[in-house]
């Protein structure tokens, strides 16, 4: 056998994962608190990258907080409806708690209260009915309430929002004598009158500031996050507001430190200093593009599912990434990643990006699409935390009241969808009245 050597001339191509593109795909794909740790640790290490984050001006709040402080402030502005969707997970997990914390004996008047919880997690209705339903004196009930009122998270059961702070600050050790006087007068923080609650309190502005400070650490609606669509509690990315051309998505500044190149002065640089300014030019620029990313998904995703600021999840429509990214001109991968951690913070709640897009729902006909999927799991949400608790509703009823434009969801999408939201079947839903029927 002859054996000869060949040289051969080929033409090919390759990407390669530069270092920049690695460190760009890295900052887009971070949430706001994961960026701000990664921002740390450059700043830390490269002299030449500044991060600042200046203190909250009085009266300024979260996005989340502005609904739940409307109210205190003399607007109209209902609280309960706007703490997410009515999740039957949140029954779950508090019918859990009431495992954990209440004796057997005392369980059915417990489940009176959990009945009366609102999405938000606070109690919607006055303890005085509730005793009469549970069967129970007042002080009895009130007995039973501070019982449930030790369930996690804390805020849960509370009948105020001063309440529910007020269980979060005595969890975390924040209960002193300031934190209780300005508890008890939520009207002037809201407003930012910090000087009268300063003379309250017998202390500083700066003491007022600092527990301003945190209670803006503190969730108004501990209920909310058990709702798979409804992000945790931290600072949203993006915020929807109300503008003179409508609604209008922004960036939310204080979600992140602005980050800036330190002064060059006159001296003049070694080859270390213009590699870290070099590094620190580039850090920068990953940032702006993140953020000038983010801002144009978000504005295409708004304009949408416009309808779910104004109705919640239930008006989503069917939405993909590749729409998204077609319209935006981005590769939808890019999409993928912006949106991985990303929360916007709108008048019907703070949501994930990633959870606004949805499919549709088929039909029996092969161009037959109903409506996006993410709005029957939010309707059927509601329609088992509206339901009669003694007589729930079965995955085939469900599927009938869910019907609409002609195509009805089947039985085992219903129960798929059931199963998502942590919703259990019919028979282990169902409960006594209080009459023992």
């Amino acid at each position: 056998m002859n054996q000869r050597q060949r040289t051969e001339i080929r033409q090919t191509q390759r990407l390669t994962l530069t270092l920049g593109l690695a460190a760009s795909i890295r900052v887009l794909r971070q949430d706001s608190t994961g960026l701000t740790l990664y921002l740390e640790e450059q700043a830390a290490l490269n002299p030449w990258l500044r991060l600042d984050r200046p203190l909250p001006a009085p009266g300024e709040w979260l996005p989340r907080w502005s609904a739940t402080l409307a109210g205190l402030r003399g607007q109209t502005h209902d609280v309960v409806a706007t703490a997410g969707s009515a999740g039957p997970s949140l029954m779950a997990h508090v019918g859990l708690e009431i495992d954990r914390l209440v004796p057997v004996a005392l369980r059915p008047a417990a489940q009176v209260f959990a009945d009366a919880l609102e999405p938000c997690g606070w109690l919607g209705r006055p303890l005085s009915d509730l005793a009469t339903d549970a069967r129970m004196s007042l002080p009895e009930a009130e007995a039973l309430l501070r019982l449930l009122q030790r369930a996690d998270p804390a805020g849960l059961f509370a009948r105020t929002l001063a309440e529910c702070l007020a269980l979060q600050c005595h969890e975390a050790g924040l209960l002193d004598a300031t934190m209780d006087v300005v508890l008890g007068r939520l009207d002037l923080l809201a407003g930012g009158d910090f000087a009268r609650l300063a003379r309250l309190a017998g202390v500083t502005e700066a003491d007022i500031a600092l527990r301003q400070r945190q209670i803006r650490g503190l969730n108004p609606k501990p209920g909310a996050v058990f709702d798979p669509t409804t992000a945790p509690v931290r600072e949203p990315d993006l915020i929807v507001r109300k503008g003179a051309a409508g609604w209008q998505v922004a960036l939310n500044r204080s979600a992140l430190p602005d980050v800036t190149l330190a002064p060059r002065g006159t001296a003049k640089l070694g080859d270390a200093d213009r590699t870290q300014r070099i590094a620190a030019q580039e850090v920068c620029r990953q940032v702006q593009a993140r953020s000038a990313t983010l801002l144009r998904i978000g504005t295409e995703i708004l304009r949408l599912q416009e309808a779910v600021i104004a109705r919640g999840p239930v008006a989503l429509l069917p939405m993909t990434m590749a729409e998204v990214a077609q319209a935006v001109g981005l590769h939808i991968s890019t999409v993928s990643r912006a949106v991985a951690g990303a929360a916007i913070d709108t008048p019907a709640g703070t949501f994930w990006l990633r959870h606004l897009f949805t499919a549709a729902l088929k039909g029996d006909a092969p161009h037959d699409t109903g409506p996006a999927g993410g709005a029957i799991r939010a309707r059927l949400a509601r329609l088992v935390a509206a339901e009669d608790k003694s007589a729930p509703l079965s995955d085939a009823a469900l599927a009938d009241a869910l019907t609409e434009g002609g195509i009805a969801p089947a039985r085992r999408t219903v129960a798929k969808y059931r199963a998502t939201l942590s919703i259990p079947p019919a028979h282990r839903r169902r409960r006594r009245n209080p009459d023992g029927h």
